[in-house]
């Protein structure tokens, strides 16, 4: 398969928050925005791999501040790393004030790891990434890493429950 860029399958989505989007505390359900994460994190991996592809790991996901009602909600995801079946999306929130009284705000940031599958739900093969620029070679690194600790962790787990079954 031909590698492909981040940039070649990047994309933004933006969205303005209303009063439905509300938890009790006034500020934006973070689940509303795990939820437009993830749909993103799904759109880009598509259109990376070419085909549908299922989430399997929110890897991690911060909040650095509320959202609140009114904001202009901006998400900006890409492919950071592919193996074989399986990519890293990461995700990156940033929030326009509706007042325009400070600069955007990155509100928070997650990484998101998906399958591609087939119609019957088999995994299938996905291109490698093809990092171009510095960010890009980062990004790569840093998901290498993620995906090491989480393997780590899954094994150490299994472990654990074989010497306690």
């Amino acid at each position: 398969m031909t590698p492909k860029s981040p940039a070649a399958s990047s994309m933004t989505l933006s969205q303005i928050m209303d009063d439905h989007d509300t938890n009790l505390m006034g500020t934006v359900h973070g689940g509303v925005l795990m939820k437009l994460v993830d749909s993103l994190a799904g759109v880009v991996s598509a259109r990376h791999s070419e085909g549908p592809s299922v989430t399997v790991a929110v890897d991690e996901m911060v909040f650095r501040v509320p959202v609140r009602v009114g904001d202009v909600l901006h998400l900006h995801a890409q492919v950071n790393w592919a193996g074989s079946t399986s990519m890293e999306v990461g995700v990156r929130a940033l929030a326009d004030r509706w007042d325009r009284s400070v600069p955007p705000v990155h509100v928070a940031s997650a990484y998101v790891v998906l399958v591609a599958v087939d119609d019957t739900g088999t995994p299938r093969a996905v291109p490698p990434v093809l990092p171009e620029t510095d960010d890009d070679r980062r990004r790569f690194g840093e998901a290498q890493i993620r995906r090491a600790h989480r393997l780590a962790r899954r094994t150490a787990i299994e472990s654990s429950r074989r010497r306690t079954a």
